[in-house]
């Protein structure tokens, strides 16, 4: 949770700093070489970490040359594609800045190249659940991305700051990645493991390709057919509407798969524990994405500016997204722990097919842009995937299907109550917008503690429970 906390927030305040020094225009550039370099990545994920964590052995030492070799390659694959292809990115996303977006894809061709080498040791912090050390890795690199690009703006307000803070962050991890296991790999390789590993994890390249599709193709489709800065508005406020509630769940995600890949054989414990899961996260990522999406005028006019208000709407609506997007992460880990990631793959790509023949209709030929974009993405995921994953996960655990939706019930309804008291608290008072702001937030915590606590006593909700031992575990 602080791994996550502190690095989305750290990330979110250079991003608002960045904001004001960059302007979308050149933050969109950047997102066209973030954009290159996740789509290579998506399509070349041979799932060897989850390989690795799902497999019943404590001790996987014999398989981390193999995983060694095959990444440094991969890496060295990923950047040069990168360097050769960036201008015809660049021609086709660029939106007209050719030589600019070239420059900053061939740049950020060196982080894959860096990661590449990263030591495969790093793996047991996750197989083992020993995130401190893990804590240290990826925040060190949020800390150094953060300085490196707000430094590099100050003096030079470009787009070359963030892709320079990107580099360097991933520099550092590659050193760290030594310094905190002790594990030293070798240039030796075991076609045995090779295939033992790629066979579990073919499901996860699948479906790491269509999870590019769905999450980041609208973010591609925007870029080629609207623009750079309408993409900037578009990944603006994806990111701060989805970043709270899914930063914080995707913590409940990262642990499960580990943990439920130690419970795949106890079909009770496991049905106990997801529904707890399910419980929390719920409780959690509902009230987050309500209250983005009832206070975005206000913050994006606070933290923002003036010039990045077409982005209101759109943040409102994939504040719901961000919502189910939330929910979502309980229910993959399962798959992957129960040997089914090939779930994932098949309903990734279902989304990408309704999402290819509803994007450009919606956002070009009836002209809502951006915000016919956000409508997209979300209406897909409210209908008909999540009540696909919701039977899916039902039938898999033998969970009735009514004890899974009333673990989602009760947090959304309580945030639904807390959204319109606030909406309404707003509209009565004129004050600047950084004093509704604020009043609106504390609004919204009190509403919604308060609804939550009746719906407990009412209705024996479980939530005060659950609450009570992850803090006293929290205080252990």
């Amino acid at each position: 949770m602080g791994q996550n906390a502190f690095g989305r927030i750290l990330q979110l305040a250079m991003l608002v700093v960045l904001a004001r020094l960059i302007g979308p225009t050149q933050i969109g550039l950047v997102g066209v070489a973030l954009l290159a370099l996740s789509g290579i990545q998506k399509f070349t994920n041979v799932g060897l970490d989850a390989a690795l964590v799902q497999d019943e052995e404590t001790n996987v030492d014999e398989h981390l040359n193999t995983v060694w070799v095959l990444e440094i390659a991969r890496g060295a694959l990923i950047s040069a594609v990168l360097l050769l292809a960036a201008p015809l990115i660049a021609q086709v996303l660029g939106d007209g800045n050719v030589q600019s977006t070239t420059t900053l894809i061939q740049v950020i061709a060196l982080s894959p190249l860096l990661l590449g080498f990263k030591n495969p040791g790093m793996v047991y912090f996750q197989k083992n659940l020993d995130f401190h050390k893990q804590f240290v890795y990826r925040v060190s690199g949020d800390v150094v991305q953060v300085v490196v690009a707000i430094a590099w703006a100050l003096v030079s307000p470009t787009a070359m700051a963030l892709v320079a803070g990107y580099v360097a962050a991933d520099l550092l991890r590659l050193v760290l990645s030594y310094l905190l296991h002790e594990f030293r790999p070798n240039l030796s390789f075991s076609r045995d493991s090779a295939g033992q590993l790629i066979n579990y994890g073919k499901w996860i390249t699948g479906s790491s390709i269509l999870y590019f599709l769905y999450s980041e193709g609208d973010d591609a489709f925007v870029g080629a057919f609207i623009g750079a800065a309408p993409l900037a508005f578009y990944q603006y406020a994806y990111r701060f509407s989805n970043a709270p509630a899914t930063e914080l769940t995707s913590v409940i995600s990262s642990v499960m798969f580990p943990a439920f890949s130690k419970l795949q054989d106890d079909a009770e414990q496991m049905r106990s524990t997801f529904k707890k899961t399910l419980r929390v996260n719920a409780f959690i990522s509902a009230p987050v994405a309500f209250g983005i999406a009832v206070v975005a005028p206000d913050f994006v006019i606070v933290a923002l500016g003036e010039q990045w208000t077409d982005m209101i709407v759109p943040m409102q609506i994939l504040a719901l997204y961000g919502f189910l997007r939330a929910l979502g992460q309980t229910f993959g880990p399962i798959w992957k722990a129960m040997g089914r990631p090939d779930l994932l793959a098949k309903l990734g790509f279902l989304r990408v097919v309704l999402m290819a023949v509803t994007l450009y209709p919606v956002a070009v030929t009836l002209g809502y842009g951006i915000t016919g974009a956000a409508a997209v993405v979300t209406v897909i995921y409210v209908f008909p995937m999540m009540p696909i994953d919701i039977y899916l996960i039902t039938k898999m655990l033998d969970v009735p299907p009514l004890e899974t939706i009333r673990e989602i019930a009760f947090p959304t309804s309580a945030s639904a109550v807390m959204a319109a008291v606030v909406w309404y608290v707003d509209s009565l008072i004129e004050l600047p917008a950084i004093a509704e702001l604020v009043i609106g937030i504390l609004v919204g915590a009190v509403t919604y503690f308060a609804v939550v606590a009746v719906l407990e006593r009412q209705f024996r909700w479980g939530i005060g429970r659950n609450v009570k031992k992850i803090v006293a575990s929290a205080r252990r």
